[in-house]
């Protein structure tokens, strides 16, 4: 599981990325001492902001290039990018394209599992987990590279590397209007949305360890 600490200069970054960095902070307090059969990395990355985004320098794609060489096996990368922004007020949630506001909620009030095609398998794992835990609704968007935002963070370094990744997201600059500007501050976030995240990401970490290891990946 991972998230990058890195901000654009003049913004605060509390929902870009703090507040997956208090996730991951509290998932990796509460599960210290949990017996995992498999290995659980709790990792920060540097690097995810421009003018690094997309680039060999970023934190997340040293990384998961570094795994290659050593063959480690990975089941599964979640990235938490942006968790923090919720709105119930109709019409505060935008999409890259104008037909998906008929497939989705038009208020910025759930949590959203991206991936691609390859990493479908694990996006499912991760929607019935997190629904069965928490009452935050869930969404799931499933697409290639080239849809606005669908590799916006970390989780596309594994995706080049070819290993099953998803995002976790509040949906970024499609809902949060202080995206990268100076008005992202502390005071815009709902924590308890974040707070069931953490309970609901505890169930998605215990359900994929119980899942076998993949052969394949």
């Amino acid at each position: 599981m991972g998230e990058h600490y890195d901000t654009v200069e003049g913004s605060p970054g509390a929902d870009d990325n703090a507040s997956g960095v208090a996730v991951l902070l509290e998932l990796a307090r509460l599960h210290a001492r949990t017996p995992f059969r498999k290995t659980v990395r709790f990792v920060a990355f540097t690097l995810e902001e421009p003018p690094f985004f997309r680039s060999r320098h970023m934190g997340s794609r040293v990384y998961a290039r570094s795994l290659k060489p050593k063959e480690e096996q990975v089941d599964a990368m979640i990235s938490l990018e942006m968790v923090g922004y919720f709105s119930n007020e109709e019409g505060s949630q935008s999409f890259p394209f104008f037909w998906l506001r008929w497939m989705f909620p038009t208020s910025g009030n759930f949590i959203t599992v991206v991936s691609n095609s390859a990493s479908k398998g694990l996006q499912g794992q991760v929607r019935d987990a997190l629904q069965a835990s928490m009452t935050l609704p869930v969404e799931t968007f499933t697409g290639p590279w080239w849809v606005p935002g669908v590799d916006l963070s970390d989780h596309g370094s594994f995706w080049r590397e070819e290993y099953p990744a998803v995002m976790l997201t509040d949906t970024a600059f499609y809902r949060n209007p202080h995206y990268h500007e100076a008005t992202d501050v502390p005071e815009t976030l709902d924590y308890g949305a974040m707070a069931e995240l953490v309970q609901g990401m505890s169930e998605v970490m215990m359900k994929l360890d119980q899942k076998p290891k993949s052969r394949n990946n």
